[in-house]
């Protein structure tokens, strides 16, 4: 029997080998991580024409039936274009057992580049949640939000966790936890969860964040440190700790407080309430075990931002509230945590732009 927690790279392995997660091809080495499973991307795109759930009673391919415009060659790379919906069936499919669910999102560096990508299923009701007991495929919905994409067969975009029973570490355990040993630097507010702020008083210079250019070249997923980050962004600058978000923009930008996730924990970014502005913060949200954690090679990581502003024109003031953490056990701790011995690439951040460009 399976203790609740969200499960751990040694019970994914064991999932696979089960049956109950099942691939096209092979896994590849680094595919599965501390807590989550990487999934990657089939060999065809369908081009559609609105972004859709398919409700209990259908499948997805059912929906792409009705709304697939053309289909797009992924196997030799191809351009996923900024402002188009895509539908992408996924190598991997789940058998999972009763008691077991899942939750998908992007990956750092996908979220990012405001790529908006997220899991639907058969039967779905909501993106990136999949539910207990699930048996079928999984695709991707891919929209490219600021910059096109060149996107290839076997590449991973998207993550998934494994979830059995109650999961969530409440307020009071949490504090205590963090009396214990930190997991935030400065006063923690913990309430339904951990909040954190944006900084926007660096303690060098002014630089506070990136806004994406809205009229850019294509990215190439495969090209790691390869982009020049002027091409595609503009620096955003804060000279008394204050911003204007403008209405449709995208903005990476840091936390002011630096975090740690025990190797015992795992963590998922959740938007903080609408009432606060009219932005949203994030689009990738899972944190590993290990994250800025001392013994896995940090020292506290500052969380990266991916704004987006709504209707209308929003001040963003330093230490802020924007969003809050959700701390959640592990059902067993990993045998290899997030940070330097896996090469992690965004253990100690501060402001960082994703793994595609230069430094």
């Amino acid at each position: 029997m399976t203790t609740d927690g969200v499960l751990s790279d040694q019970q994914i392995s064991a999932l696979v080998a089960g049956g109950a997660i099942a691939a096209a091809r092979p896994l590849v080495e680094g595919q599965v991580q501390p807590a989550s499973l990487d999934l990657r991307l089939g060999d065809v795109a369908y081009r559609v024409r609105a972004s859709f759930l398919t409700g209990p009673n259908r499948t997805v391919a059912q929906r792409l039936s009705d709304f697939t415009m053309h289909e797009v060659d992924l196997t030799g790379g191809a351009v996923l274009e900024k402002g188009c919906v895509y539908v992408v069936p996924l190598l991997e499919s789940l058998a999972l057992p009763q008691g077991l669910r899942g939750a998908a999102s992007a990956k750092s560096s996908i979220g990012r580049l405001d790529l908006l990508t997220r899991i639907i299923t058969d039967h779905g009701t909501e993106f990136d949640r999949v539910p207990d007991g699930y048996t079928g495929p999984l695709y991707v919905e891919i929209c490219p939000q600021s910059f096109s994409v060149i996107a290839t067969t076997g590449q991973m975009l998207n993550q998934i966790i494994f979830r059995s029973g109650v999961t969530r570490i409440e307020d009071a355990a949490l504090e205590a936890r963090h009396a214990e040993t930190p997991i935030v630097t400065g006063d923690a507010v913990i309430s339904d969860g951990l909040g954190f702020s944006v900084d926007l008083r660096p303690e060098n210079g002014t630089l506070v964040g990136y806004r994406a250019k809205p009229h850019t070249g294509v990215i190439d997923l495969a090209q790691l440190a390869h982009y020049t980050p002027a091409d595609f962004w503009e620096e955003v600058h804060a000279e008394d700790g204050w911003i204007i978000l403008d209405p449709g923009a995208f903005y990476i930008l840091v936390s002011r407080e630096a975090i740690a996730i025990p190797p015992d924990c795992a963590a998922e970014m959740a938007p903080y309430i609408a009432m606060v502005g009219e932005f949203r913060v994030h689009y990738a949200g899972f944190f590993d075990p290990g994250f800025g954690w001392a013994a896995a090679g940090g020292t506290g990581s500052k969380g990266v931002l991916e704004v987006r502003c709504h209707e209308a024109p929003f001040v963003l003031e330093h230490g802020q509230i924007v969003g809050r953490l959700v701390y959640e056990k592990m059902s067993q701790v990993p045998d290899r945590v997030y940070g330097t011995d896996i090469a992690s690439n965004y253990q100690g951040q501060g402001l960082k732009l994703s793994k595609h460009f230069k430094s």
